[in-house]
């Protein structure tokens, strides 16, 4: 649907929006989750209790075990319900009824039943949170077939790419991050307005290098383009939003294009998200590569709850404009 109408909003408003809307859209769709309900919720889901009603905004116990077990059992039952796993690393404890349930429920049963739950979770990075409550761990599930993985980086991309997730016929883990909640962005209210899973967006076009991101770290990449430009480098940034299904044909058309690229993720960069990514690039593009594909994720450390020593280890601007020089070095290295 093309959307008609248009507001600046952050995040936090546009997620709420996308939940608003599918609670009013259809019966089926409830929430549950801890400390979702008023008075004490926060985020996205405060006041959608008072509007809605506690039935179909549940505050549950702290246990995401029963969270995920109760969304598994309504989604069978023919709900579609939207399960808040509070901080993505406490997920584990609800991990295998997520990845041997949820996950194999259409293949267990030869397609005759799905679970179109919705799992939100936050990521706490950037926030000096420590080494359990800042870890990216959409890996994990990217590895689990039937599970679908999105990680939105803009306002618009939040709202859309959620609604599309609630609807969806397959179980979807939508990570939120928590840096980005209060970034702002004009957003379609049209309550039809989704975005499909699976497409990525170019986000800056370019002709020499592919910064390919998601998630927060999609705004540092934008940063070291518009850096790497005075340099008069052209470099595209293309924001993958949802990490399967993976769009392959845009992120390979764009690299045998301009021939180089680096990877850039928050997650820790031993097996994360890159390694993937990077293996489809060299097998796909390898006749058209210059250089290396690089990477500028988090080093194999638990995250440092002393924000100084944190904020080290997240992709930024420099370390991003640093790996695209040495891309340039390299190929001319070889000639």
């Amino acid at each position: 649907m093309t959307p008609t109408n248009e507001k600046e909003m952050s995040m936090r408003e546009a997620l709420h929006l996308a939940l608003d809307q599918a609670l009013t859209a259809d019966d089926r769709v409830f929430l549950l989750g801890e400390d979702i309900a008023d008075p004490g919720a926060s985020g996205p889901t405060a006041g959608l209790s008072t509007k809605h009603g506690r039935d179909r905004v549940l505050d549950t116990p702290i246990s995401e075990a029963a969270i995920m077990g109760a969304a598994i059992g309504a989604a069978i039952d023919g709900l579609l319900p939207v399960a808040e796993i509070m901080i993505m690393d406490f997920i584990g404890i609800a991990a295998d009824q997520l990845i041997n349930n949820a996950a194999k429920l259409r293949f267990m049963t030869a397609g005759r039943t799905t679970a179109p739950i919705t799992v939100r979770t936050q990521v706490y990075s950037g926030l000096a949170t420590g080494a359990t409550h800042s870890q990216s761990l959409e890996a994990w599930f990217m590895h689990i077939p039937g599970l679908k993985v999105i990680v939105p980086s803009t306002p618009r991309d939040g709202k859309g790419l959620l609604t599309s997730a609630i609807f969806d016929d397959d179980p979807c883990l939508f990570v939120e991050t928590i840096r980005l909640q209060a970034q702002k962005g004009l957003v379609p209210t049209d309550p039809g307005f989704s975005i499909p899973l699976g497409v990525a967006d170019v986000k800056r076009a370019g002709s020499d290098v592919t910064l390919i991101s998601y998630g927060r770290s999609v705004q540092e990449a934008l940063a070291a383009a518009a850096a790497l430009e005075s340099d008069g480098v052209s470099a595209e940034v293309i924001d993958l939003r949802t990490l399967v299904p993976l769009d392959v044909d845009t992120i390979v058309a764009s690299v045998r294009r301009t021939g180089r690229a680096v990877v850039v993720y928050d997650a820790v960069q031993f097996a994360g998200p890159g390694a993937e990514i990077v293996a489809i690039l060299q097998s796909e593009c390898f006749d058209r590569l210059a250089a290396p594909i690089g990477r500028v994720a988090a080093p194999f450390v638990p995250t440092p709850a002393a924000p100084n020593l944190e904020a080290l280890i997240y992709p930024s601007a420099a370390r991003i404009v640093a790996a695209v020089q040495k891309t340039f070095d390299r190929a001319q290295a070889r000639g």
